[in-house]
C-alpha cells in the first residue's frame, strides 16, 4: 500500500477510478488492514483482557437536532484501565458515533468509518445520506463479526442530523451488524439499563439543546451510580463526560466547563431533595 521506493509513484490501485467505499478498497488491496481480519494470538483464553472495555453511551433528540454523550471510563476486568478515554467522535460534519465494547477495536472502527465517509464525499462530490451512513457502519460491523465471536465485540451508537428530513435521528446496532433506528432516546453499554431508565423519566418532547445536555449528563450520572464500569463526573481530576450535539449547524462538542457546571447543578439539586449525591 506504500509508494514504490524506486520511482516514488503510488501503486496503480490508487490511481484507478473505483468504488466510493474505502472499506471495499481495503478489502481488495490490503484486507489485513481491516479490523475483522485480525488473527487472535495463540493461547489467549480470555480475549477481553487484551482490550479495555468502554461504556456507557447515550443519545437523545431535541428540538432541532440530536445529542450523543459518553462517560470517560474504560475497564479491563475489575480494574479501571483508563479514567479519561473518549468514546464519542464526529463521524463527519453532520453525524457522530459513540462506542461501547472493546475499546481498541472500537477506536479503529471509528477511524475507518470517518475515512469511509470522507472517501465517499471525495469520490462522489456529495455527502452520503444519513441512512446511507448508518448502513455503511452496519456493513463494517458485519466485517468485524469474526473478532466479535472471539470476544472482542464493538457496539456503536450512531446519531446525526438528517438534512433531507430536517431532524435528528438515532441508530443502534448489535455485534452482528444489525441496524435499528431508535426514537427519542437510547443507550448502549454496561450502564445503559440505568441510563435508559433515567432517559425515560427526564426526556420530553420539544426541549432545547441546553435541556438535552442536562438530561444526558444526569442519565450518565445515574448509570455511574449503579454500574462500576461507568465513570461519573470527576470534579477532582477535571474529567467530565464527552457531550456533543449535531444540528443543521453541524457537529459541536460541548465544552468541559459547561459540563462541569451542569454536573454541579445536578449534585446541588439532588442534595436539596435529600438524595445522596
Amino acid at each position: 500500500m506504500s509508494a514504490d521506493r524506486t520511482t516514488g509513484r503510488l501503486p496503480d490501485a490508487f490511481l484507478r477510478p473505483g468504488s466510493s467505499s474505502f472499506v471495499d478498497f481495503l478489502a481488495e488491496h490490503a484486507p489485513d488492514r481491516l479490523p475483522g481480519n485480525r488473527v487472535m494470538p495463540v493461547g489467549v483464553t480470555d480475549p477481553a483482557t487484551l482490550s479495555p472495555h468502554a461504556t456507557t453511551i447515550v443519545a437523545l433528540t431535541f428540538d432541532g437536532g440530536v445529542l450523543l454523550a459518553g462517560d470517560r471510563r474504560a475497564t479491563a476486568g475489575p480494574m479501571i484501565a483508563s479514567r479519561s478515554i473518549e468514546k464519542v467522535f464526529p463521524a463527519d460534519e453532520y453525524s457522530a458515533v459513540g462506542i461501547a465494547g472493546s475499546a481498541g477495536i472500537g477506536l479503529e472502527l471509528v477511524r475507518l468509518f470517518q475515512l469511509e465517509l470522507e472517501h465517499y464525499e471525495k469520490i462522489e462530490g456529495s455527502l452520503l445520506s444519513l441512512t446511507g451512513k448508518a448502513n455503511r457502519l452496519a456493513t463494517m460491523l458485519r466485517g468485524n463479526l469474526p473478532m466479535a465471536m472471539q470476544g472482542l465485540a464493538v457496539v456503536p451508537l450512531f446519531a446525526g442530523y438528517d438534512l433531507a428530513k430536517g431532524t435528528g435521528r438515532i441508530f443502534s446496532y448489535d455485534a452482528t451488524g444489525g441496524r435499528y433506528e431508535e426514537h427519542e432516546h437510547h443507550g448502549v453499554g454496561s450502564g445503559s439499563i440505568f441510563a435508559r431508565g433515567a432517559l425515560k423519566k427526564l426526556w420530553r418532547r420539544g426541549m432545547d439543546a441546553e435541556a438535552a445536555v442536562h438530561v444526558a449528563v444526569e442519565a450518565l450520572y445515574d448509570a455511574a451510580d449503579d454500574d462500576s464500569a461507568t465513570g461519573g463526573p470527576d470534579t477532582v481530576r477535571g474529567i467530565f463526560p464527552v457531550v456533543a450535539t449535531v444540528s443543521e449547524d453541524g457537529y459541536q462538542r460541548i465544552e468541559d466547563a459547561e459540563i462541569s457546571r451542569v454536573a454541579e447543578q445536578i449534585v446541588a439539586q439532588r442534595r436539596e431533595r435529600g438524595h445522596l449525591a
